[in-house]
């Protein structure tokens, strides 16, 4: 299986990447991906992209070293009730809207309350998918997780460089995978990249979706063409919140 474009990309705006969007794109194209998203993080986390800065997303050129750049976000999931730090306003018009638990701004809880806050957030129109659901840091029931994924139509993300800087990570991100096949849920295989030369290094995340047997019509982006439909699936539904 092939990762073509990387869903989860951070540049020198999120604060604590960097390297520049031109270098992300560069990087890209050295690796032979068709595309990567830019996923700045949210601007409840201090020191991140004020909101102005996801509105003018729409600025970036379509391809940069033929290599085409999609806008999208990490958000931050806020509370219980799937409330993230961005409107519609500045999420209905991107290409790839990702939500995640960080602990400045949703401090872990128990296991009951961190699968609620995060089915939550799978249940916001407004997100097309969770960043780094396996971090055992916010430990969840992955079943049910990919459950509630399955029924709203959003993808789980197994994240690369969770294996790195979310130690303990592989079980969990293994069961995902586990569960996604079982239930058909769908998944994005991200780098969380937060310098260049790490965007498209899918390998220890690529080796645990192998492993497990995930079918490559459930990884959102496994295809250009994959992507794309379920890209514009998911704005379609953000453009009809209010």
């Amino acid at each position: 299986m092939k990762i073509v474009i990387d869903t989860h990309t951070h540049s020198i705006a999120s604060g604590h990447a960097y390297s520049t969007i031109d270098e992300i794109a560069r990087s890209a194209k050295k690796k032979r991906l068709k595309g990567f998203v830019i996923t700045e993080h949210g601007p409840a986390l201090q020191g991140f992209p004020h909101v102005y800065y996801f509105g003018n997303l729409r600025i970036l050129p379509k391809t940069l070293y033929n290599v085409r750049v999609f806008s999208g976000v990490e958000l931050n999931i806020m509370d219980m009730h799937g409330g993230v730090d961005l409107s519609s306003k500045y999420l209905r018009n991107l290409d790839f809207v990702m939500a995640g638990f960080h602990e400045a701004c949703f401090p872990p809880q128990n296991v009951k309350e961190n699968t609620s806050a995060m089915i939550a957030a799978i249940a916001n129109p407004l997100v097309d998918g969770i960043s780094h659901p396996g971090n055992p840091v916010y430990p969840v029931d992955i079943e049910e997780v990919v459950k509630a994924a399955v029924h709203y139509g959003k993808a789980l993300e197994i994240n690369n460089s969770s294996f790195v800087v979310r130690r303990g990570s592989e079980e969990n991100c293994r069961n995902v995978a586990r569960f996604a096949r079982e239930y058909g849920a769908m998944l994005s295989c991200g780098s969380d990249a937060h310098y260049c030369d790490d965007v498209g290094n899918f390998a220890r995340a690529l080796g645990v979706i192998t492993e497990i047997g995930v079918h490559h019509e459930q990884i959102v982006n496994s295809s250009f063409e994959q992507f794309m439909e379920f890209s514009e699936k998911r704005k379609m539904e953000r453009l009809s919140v209010g």
